[in-house]
């Protein structure tokens, strides 16, 4: 999926079966490069925990 993923949103089509998600303007949320990880860290957390659950 492209567009849209956020920590908030990456589990929802993660469990509707997304198996790559494109975050933009989410990541880049926050103009530091530690702020950066933290957000690429987060949606894929969201993402990998709905996945577990799935499982």
């Amino acid at each position: 999926i492209d567009g849209g993923v956020t920590p908030e949103t990456a589990p929802l089509v993660t469990a509707a079966g997304a198996n790559v998600l494109v975050a933009g303007s989410a990541v880049f949320k926050g103009g530091t490069p530690d702020a950066y990880a933290r957000n690429i860290a987060a949606i894929r957390a969201a993402g990998d925990g709905a996945l577990r659950k799935a499982a």
